[in-house]
């Protein structure tokens, strides 16, 4: 999506937002009782007291409660302002407030963000995640930047849905249409740019995703009452009185940039165990990391990028270090960074979930916040679980390492924080390996056959794997090509969709972790015995698969 065609989109909402009908109503969806709340309808304020999910959100707020922050947004109708959950202001009145699960909704009720509790600097949901309806897919492909990219009616197509239809699905379900859900993640973006990094602002909205800088200046203004230089100052300041060092921006050149990003993770955050996973499957040429750090090359839609992530030593979360080619591909980059180490994960309610089960218990009480480690290319995600299929991780990792040695593409990188080697290559693409992997790739015959048949249906968009697809897609997808299994469309579905809910029983490194904890291993069984953890299952496999390292 063009500049010009983004602007002229933003400057018509009416075209793609609120539609009164749809002359093909062939998904149609009803909201349910709990979205009925998230929309704030009017409704006597006694019928909303005896609405169960008004009276524990009001309840959480109540307490100040911060585990609930990012998960629903506060709407304060007396103030015209909007907060997260644990917002140190005065609790108001149950019949001023209303509930909202996105921010977007709360901008179209008329409300500005509070300047106290800065309601858009938190972890964002984790229901995007645990869903799977075509709310929380649009959710997943606008934080990925595909609004910005293809325009709302390049969403509604990778749904199936027409424009009109699919505002109508978010408007209902949300409180929002796609574009007003698009601007609010743009401001979110903007808002996080302009508070940690000194990049000069005039890039700061054309990485955010604004098509021009009067929609930028715009947006903010309405959002956060304030032009985008004060939210800088004011961040500064707040900064300055916490004794922190400034974060840098480097420009090399217009489509060069390197600079500092603070991504906050919902508590508690085992950091450790998931830089350890990535650590363990780094591809020689293209990764680094230890359980203190990860860093590597990638692509990205615009061009390419490298990051450095460390945890994050003050508060739970991580210190990204990155530098993008071109700045347009920033704010898809925050969202992959953010998919990767799980950040939005409500780490609370699944530990609490998964020490109910005394084999359980120790492991979580051990290790509390366990990640499911995502992924920042899913094609890149395929063809690891496809060349990593009844091979240890050790094996696997030497045999991607010579893969991308022999075909993937080099690279001349610019060292950033802590990384300054070990950057040549980046992972080979689909018509690379199609051509190349059958001279390159060892073992099985028909395993090397099911990967250059795999990459041949990527290379041609035969086959498509996004954030945007529903896991029923990607499985029927995956399972009709001759040579993949369950254990590899469930191992994509955790890593590339984040499907929480998956326990890959045939894994025999799961299997052995789960005889260590007592369970059994024969794989019926531990399904039957895995049920009871739903809708954590992913979770609970990344405890069994701890055991094999412990």
């Amino acid at each position: 999506m063009t500049t010009n065609q983004r602007q002229a989109e933003d400057e018509n909402p009416a075209q793609n937002v609120n539609p009164a009908h749809d002359e093909n109503p062939t998904h149609a969806e009803n909201p349910t009782h709990a979205d009925k709340t998230d929309l704030a309808e009017k409704s006597d304020p006694d019928d909303r007291r005896n609405d169960p999910v008004f009276v524990e959100r009001y309840r959480a707020i109540s307490a100040r409660d911060a585990r609930f922050d990012g998960q629903f947004i506060v709407g304060v109708h007396s103030t015209g302002i909007y907060c997260r959950p644990s917002c140190p202001a005065v609790t108001p009145r149950a019949e001023n407030v209303s509930f909202y699960l996105t921010s977007a909704a709360a901008h179209e009720a008329g409300l500005r963000a509070c300047k106290r509790c800065l309601p858009d600097a938190v972890p964002g949901s984790p229901q995007w995640n645990l869903r799977d309806d075509v709310a929380a897919r649009s959710m997943r492909m606008i934080a990925d930047g595909l609004v910005d990219r293809d325009g709302v009616g390049g969403l509604a197509a990778k749904l199936g849905y027409t424009p009109r239809h699919l505002g109508r699905i978010l408007t209902n379900e949300l409180g929002a249409g796609p574009l007003a859900l698009a601007r609010a993640h743009r401001a979110q973006t903007a808002r996080l740019l302009l508070t940690g990094t000194d990049l000069p602002v005039t890039d700061v909205a054309f990485a955010a995703g604004f098509g021009s800088i009067r929609q930028f200046n715009d947006t903010v203004l309405a959002v956060y009452q304030t032009t985008p230089s004060a939210l800088r100052e004011v961040a500064q300041a707040r900064l300055a009185r916490k004794a922190r060092h400034p974060v840098t921006a480097q420009t090399h050149n217009v489509h060069d940039t390197a600079l500092t990003l603070r991504l906050p993770a919902r508590e508690p955050f085992d950091a450790e165990e998931v830089f350890g996973f990535l650590a363990e499957r780094t591809i020689a040429g293209i990764e680094s990391g230890d359980r203190t750090h990860y860093a590597r090359a990638l692509r990205m839609p615009n061009g390419t990028a490298t990051i450095d992530a460390a945890p994050n030593a003050e508060t739970p979360g991580v210190v990204c270090d990155v530098r993008v080619s071109d700045v347009a591909d920033l704010a898809p980059l925050v969202s992959r960074i953010r998919r990767l180490f799980d950040l939005d994960a409500d780490a609370r309610a699944i530990d609490i979930a998964l020490s109910s089960d005394p084999s359980l218990v120790a492991s979580v009480r051990e290790h509390p916040g366990v990640r499911l480690p995502g992924s920042l290319d899913p094609d890149e995600i395929l063809f690891r679980a496809l060349i990593g299929q009844q091979v240890s991780v050790a094996g696997a990792r030497t045999a991607l390492s010579r893969l991308a040695a022999a075909l993937g593409t080099e690279i001349e990188t610019v060292p950033i924080g802590r990384e300054t080697t070990g950057f040549t290559r980046l992972f080979p693409t689909a018509e690379q390996i199609a051509r190349g992997a059958a001279e390159i790739v060892r073992g099985p015959r028909k395993r090397t056959e099911t990967i250059v048949r795999v990459a041949e249906r990527l290379a041609a968009g035969e086959l498509k794997l996004d954030v945007g697809m529903s896991r029923d897609e990607l499985n029927d997808s995956l399972l009709e090509i001759p040579g993949i299994g369950p254990w590899t469309a469930g191992y994509v579905a955790m890593r590339v969709l984040g499907s929480p809910d998956v326990l890959l029983v045939e894994d025999l490194a799961l299997r052995n972790g789960a005889v260590r904890l007592g369970l059994p291993s024969e794989p019926r069984a531990l399904a039957r015995r895995g049920a009871e953890w739903a809708p954590w299952r992913s979770y609970a496999g990344m405890h069994l698969w701890r055991q094999t390292r412990a």
